[in-house]
């Protein structure tokens, strides 16, 4: 298996074979936590405008959003797993865009598979990957808004390439806990918490507490991020 690692928006228009969009803060931590609370269907898109048509089409899809890490005008929610209230998204359609996440996946033209990535379920993933034994993987780190390397996405590749070489990082929970100094450290600003709560910052970071993965599908012509348990 040959194991790729790229970077930002561009890594993911080359990515090829089976592909794994990363990002930790804050968008595929939050769809996993968004299936764990009972989300029906989450359909990742990459403009605003295509998110806001989805009213009419279905008006009790709950829309989930951010620019620069800020909810968007007429979202339900921002892009915070600790903000989402369990009992409004339970068994709805989540439409949900990013700066970076969705936009990596919408972007992975070449790609013959998509998984998101994230800590909360990184094992589930090496286990999946490792099972499919594709010729290639490459692991995509969106970075800040795609265009910007970020260091909790960086960290996320090193580990899934960790567990599928069969040689665990030993000090991973270590280099976990460092980024709050370093790459999660806004979410430790007191003047910032209507943003980047602190909370989130934990929940992002529940290293493999989920034993599915997501996979992004086409259906009916738009995309879908699909729970495989």
């Amino acid at each position: 298996m040959e194991i790729r690692i790229n970077h930002l928006i561009e890594g993911a228009r080359q990515a090829e074979g089976l592909v794994v969009i990363i990002d930790v803060f804050r968008a595929f931590s939050l769809e996993c936590w968004l299936f764990a609370m009972g989300a029906r269907e989450i359909r990742p898109v990459g403009a605003v405008e295509d998110a806001l048509a989805w009213r009419t089409r279905d008006p009790e899809a709950v829309l989930i959003g951010e620019r620069h890490g800020r909810k968007l005008d007429g979202f339900d929610f921002g892009n915070s797993p600790s903000s989402v209230d369990p009992e409004i998204i339970r068994g709805k359609r989540i439409i949900h865009t990013t700066s970076a996440g969705t936009q990596g996946v919408t972007g992975a033209v070449h790609a013959q598979e998509i998984l998101t990535g994230s800590f909360v379920n990184a094992k589930a993933i090496a286990e999946y990957i490792l099972q499919k034994n594709p010729d290639v993987v490459t692991l995509v780190c969106m970075g800040k808004e795609g265009l910007a390397p970020a260091e909790e996405d960086e960290l996320c590749a090193l580990y899934l390439q960790s567990l599928l070489r069969g040689s665990p990082m030993p000090d991973i929970d270590e280099r976990l806990h460092a980024l709050r100094t370093g790459g999660g450290k806004h979410f430790f600003d007191p003047d910032n918490q209507e943003v980047f709560p602190e909370k989130d910052f934990w929940m992002c970071v529940d290293r493999d507490r989920f034993s599915f993965v997501i996979r992004v599908e086409n259906q009916d012509g738009s995309l879908s991020s699909v729970k495989l348990s």
